[in-house]
């Protein structure tokens, strides 16, 4: 059995970008029929909540949007969608104002009362506002207090399974949701659908994402149709905790303690930075960061656990147990004093730059199906300067439900087709109740395991290969999952779900990376160390073909910044 909804606008996630998607097309025309999806708890799920750093810009008369346009597009390596960049920092003055005077955020001020902004690396200025380093519960928890004040409805404990479309599949007309708790179906038959699942690189064996997230809505939209870009182009944050046997493990400390002059050594107790980049040192982006701790690591110049260290005790306790509380709390829990001593450290994946190809109001290659936030792509193209996550979700959440409230005005239902959804509710069920087969938590730990050492940091056509091989053995072998046990709250289940997109997710990351034969941003070869602008300032284009995978490329626009 499976329980029907009939709403005008559906939307699959409630991080910043769902809720604002939201909360826009809610202030735009109350009247429309808008339903929210969330994985977990309603505020209390994805990666929002997670931001420690802050929320990059420009308010100083000193700093101006074309800066922030040019930090942005630099450290994107170019292959940013300028467009998509630029409405990115235009918008993000008024989001913050709005942030600040609609729904509630109080971001810290400085002694006059103006919003106080820290410097965070890849910027040239010193343009974050920030809430402490627990800015994303500040914004979160203001965002979810609108939601119920308006009365939108929500879903929580609730997953998308597939996207509905037109036979001829030109047209998204809904989705196929899973009720975690009950394990009941759910039918939701809609003019648009929003995506706003937040990806996240969890396939990789050490990973600061929250644990729901899966991948959802890159492999739903792939499955669908939609064509996505850049998918090779996955970040890996310098400094995330090593902590051994433990689901802390890859957990962030974030970028203001290098924007506030931490400094990194190995093991050898050598600060590493000054050889390889001697003007930015720990403040460089954090592809090079990353890079950096990566080789220092693998030249055998780690810490006892595989990592090397960052240093913050020469700040002063003091300043540390002031303007870094939730982090210092958070390694005083695995026994380290972040304000006294140096903390072991590793890069960790981070965030994805790849994802759905979007335009500047968020609509895709499908009618109908839009995306925002890490779902999508093209704002940050090879690398995201940290502090422009949170903005692209907010900004283009409310770009989104802005577009999307008038656009639905004139669209109309399209009746979803029985056979696709009898086909995703059948997929879904295939691997219920067996007591025979491969345990969906083993595979997960293999595909951390091969994503980590042959699609990571550092990549080569060799091992690109083997990884593709080794995943694609991995997808057979999922086709066996076993989840045993009823329906209700079965973890074991929402992990067969959950690896199947993250399979789907890391052989498009593969694929992409061996295709780009030049290093960029976040993406290295180590066949291919250059970055070749002569034959790569392009676009990597991936889209379903039957049951296996066509790609493109297409040339990066220089719409307003030529290199």
């Amino acid at each position: 059995m499976s329980d029907q909804i009939t709403t005008d606008i559906l939307i699959l996630g409630t991080g910043g970008a769902g809720l604002m998607a939201a909360l826009h097309a809610y202030w735009r025309d109350p009247s429309q029929n808008i339903l929210l999806v969330s994985k977990g708890m309603l505020g209390k799920s994805g990666c929002t909540r997670m931001v420690q750093g802050g929320y990059n810009v420009v308010l100083n008369p000193n700093d101006s949007v074309q800066a922030h346009f040019e930090d942005t597009v630099k450290g994107g390596g170019f292959l940013n969608d300028q467009e998509l960049a630029w409405h990115l920092v235009e918008d993000a003055p008024k989001i913050v104002k709005e942030l600040e005077n609609r729904i509630g955020c109080m971001f810290d001020r400085t002694a006059d009362g103006s919003i106080h902004q820290k410097p965070f690396a890849g910027q040239s200025f010193d343009r974050t506002v920030h809430v402490g380093d627990l800015t994303g519960i500040e914004i979160m928890s203001r965002l979810r207090d609108q939601i119920f004040a308006h009365g939108i409805r929500c879903l929580q404990n609730t997953r998308g399974l597939e996207l509905l479309t037109t036979a001829d599949r030109k047209r998204c007309v809904g989705a196929v949701l899973l009720n975690i708790e009950t394990g009941q179906f759910i039918t939701v038959h809609s003019k648009a659908v929003i995506l706003c699942t937040g990806a996240g690189p969890l396939m990789f064996q050490r990973s600061a994402c929250a644990q729901e997230k899966s991948s959802d809505g890159p492999a739903m939209a792939f499955r669908a149709g939609a064509h996505l870009m850049d998918m090779e182009m996955v970040q890996f944050h310098p400094t995330g905790l090593v902590v051994p046997g433990s689901r802390l493990n890859g957990a962030l400390l974030e970028e203001g303690l290098r924007g506030a002059g931490a400094h990194l050594f190995n093991g050898k107790g050598e600060r590493y930075m000054e050889k390889y980049d001697p003007e930015k040192k720990e403040r460089s982006t954090r592809d090079r960061v990353s890079r950096a701790s990566y080789m220092e690591i693998m030249s055998g110049r780690g810490g006892d656990n595989g990592g090397v260290f960052i240093d913050v005790s020469h700040l002063g306790a003091e300043f540390v147990e002031k303007n870094f509380v939730g982090m210092r709390d958070r390694c005083l829990r695995i026994g380290f004093d972040l304000a006294r001593e140096k903390v072991e450290v590793s890069p960790t994946a981070h965030f994805n730059m790849g994802g759905i190809r979007i335009n500047k109001d968020g609509f895709t290659n499908i009618e109908g199906l839009f995306a925002a936030g890490e779902d999508a792509s093209g704002v940050h193209g090879a690398n995201r300067l940290g502090g422009n996550g949170v903005a692209e979700s907010t900004v283009y959440g409310a770009r989104v439900g802005d577009f999307v409230c008038g656009w639905v005005k004139n669209a109309k239902h399209d009746a979803p087709r029985k056979e696709q959804i009898d086909e995703a509710q059948e997929t879904a069920n295939r691997f219920l109740g067996s007591t025979q087969g491969e345990s969906p938590w083993c595979l997960r730990e293999e595909l951390g395991r091969v994503t980590w050492e042959k699609v990571g940091i550092v990549r080569d056509g060799d091992k690109l290969k083997a990884g593709l091989a080794d995943i694609a053995s991995l997808q057979k072998r999922a086709e066996q999952m076993a989840a045993p046990g009823g329906r209700a709250f079965n973890l074991t289940w929402q992990q067969t779900l959950d690896m199947r997109n993250m399979l789907t997710a890391a052989e498009l990351i593969a694929r992409g990376a061996l295709l780009r034969e030049d290093s960029r941003g976040a993406h290295y070869r180590e066949d291919f160390p250059k970055t070749d602008n002569e034959n790569w300032l392009k676009n990597i284009y991936l889209a379903r073909d039957g049951a296996g995978v066509k790609s493109w490329t297409e040339p990066v626009k220089f719409t307003r910044l030529k290199m």
